[in-house]
């Protein structure tokens, strides 16, 4: 009996310090899943290679200072003084290369300030050579590479000929490559014959992470499976949306009522998810954000209040649509083409649920030998109330940001 009560009360002590490990370390607590975003656009022609690249205003002030009031916004006086300084921080961090060779910009044409309320960015457009046919074009991002506590990702749109294509570059995958045909011009229009396109199924250096050629980078990315990486690095650097399926999964279920609950989640973040990127419903973080905090402390006072719940699916739900809003902050600055569109949203959800079905298949095992401890009832509402506090402290965070 004692060899048993000590077996429990380890597995106890496990699920709480695995509970931490997923939920504690948040890194931006006023936007816990929020990214340093940026979102760069080539656009190829017979005679240039013009990149326009606009990042979000915070990560301007990050790297390159110039908030002199600290009120986290840069006026245009404050932008002025630090318009330099951030195209030498930019330049050296985008590696762009035609052909295998490195090339530096040409010229930079503008860098403003692009005044949109809470998706303020900054803009630098810049002119490269042109890519020839047979030739290959490829980038690599470092910015923030050195820096561990920024989640960053640059969305990447490609315009050639009459055709895009799209990639996410995050995490580890910071390189993007394509390769020009002969046979490509013969493709477009006769009017446009004269600008360099490259097949659509030919676009990316690699779907599967191989090269175009030897001197494309080894590890570019592209095309579907850039978007479901982000969605996996989305998911695990969003810890009010961890913090939440903690939250859920912790009090006592049935395995009919996690199934059910979890596909309540599903369906409800998918459908907001998709209906916000697509620009159909426009909710602004101001209220997004804040409410996801509160999801977070409503479902954690009801787990300390009722020893059972009930009907959790359409809690579950409700609280789905928001969160799926706050997954679709990330894609909303991203024009992404028509033709990729369906292909980019289902690739990052599915990268979004790959992370959450493996937590729940590792936790609800966990937690049903948990529910047959003597104290299981004291270690839900030790949980509970550490998920309230947290989502206390990012809804207050949140509300004042606001």
């Amino acid at each position: 009996m004692y060899r048993q009560l000590v077996s429990k009360g380890r597995l106890a002590v496990c699920l709480i310090a695995l509970a931490l490990l997923l939920v504690l370390p948040f890194k931006q607590a006023a936007y816990a899943h929020a990214y340093s975003a940026s979102y760069a656009t080539f656009d190829l022609t017979q005679s240039q290679t013009r990149l326009t690249f606009a990042i979000d205003e915070l990560s301007v002030i990050e790297l390159a200072g110039g908030d002199t009031d600290n009120n986290k916004m840069l006026d245009q006086a404050e932008f002025e003084g630090i318009r330099d300084k951030f195209a030498d921080v930019i330049k050296p961090q985008l590696t762009l290369k035609i052909g295998g060779q490195i090339q530096a910009m040409q010229q930079i044409q503008s860098i403003v300030l692009d005044r949109e309320g809470d998706a303020s960015k900054v803009l630098l457009t810049a002119i490269y050579p042109p890519v020839l046919a047979s030739q290959n074009i490829s980038l690599k991002d470092t910015l923030y590479q050195n820096d561990t506590k920024t989640n960053y990702v640059n969305l990447l749109t490609i315009h050639y000929g009459t055709q895009s294509s799209t990639a996410a570059l995050s995490a580890e995958n910071r390189s993007w490559a394509m390769q020009l045909t002969d046979a490509d011009f013969a493709k477009l229009p006769p009017d446009l014959q004269s600008m360099p396109a490259a097949d659509s199924q030919k676009a990316s250096a690699t779907d599967a992470g191989k090269s175009v050629d030897s001197e494309v980078e080894t590890d570019a990315i592209s095309g579907w499976y850039s978007f479901f990486m982000l969605g996996i690095h989305h998911i695990l650097g969003g810890y009010d949306h961890l913090l939440f399926l903690f939250s859920l999964l912790i009090a006592r279920q049935t395995y009919k009522q996690y199934a059910t609950m979890i596909t309540a989640f599903t369906i409800a973040h998918s459908l907001t998810l998709t209906l916000t990127v697509l620009n159909i419903i426009a909710v602004p973080p101001s209220i997004v954000e804040p409410l996801i905090a509160l999801s977070i402390c409503y479902v954690a006072i009801d787990n300390m209040v009722r020893k059972s719940v009930s009907y959790r699916w359409l809690l579950t739900f409700l609280f789905g649509l928001i969160h799926g809003m706050g997954f679709a902050d990330i894609l909303k600055g991203m024009n992404i083409p028509k033709t990729e569109l369906a292909t980019d949203l289902i690739s990052f959800n599915l990268g979004i649920e790959t992370v959450q079905l493996i937590i729940v298949a590792i936790f609800i095992p966990l937690l049903y030998m948990m529910h047959r401890v003597k104290y299981a009832r004291k270690i839900v509402i030790s949980g509970s109330a550490l998920a309230l506090l947290l989502g206390g402290i990012w809804l207050v965070e949140r509300v004042f940001e606001t």
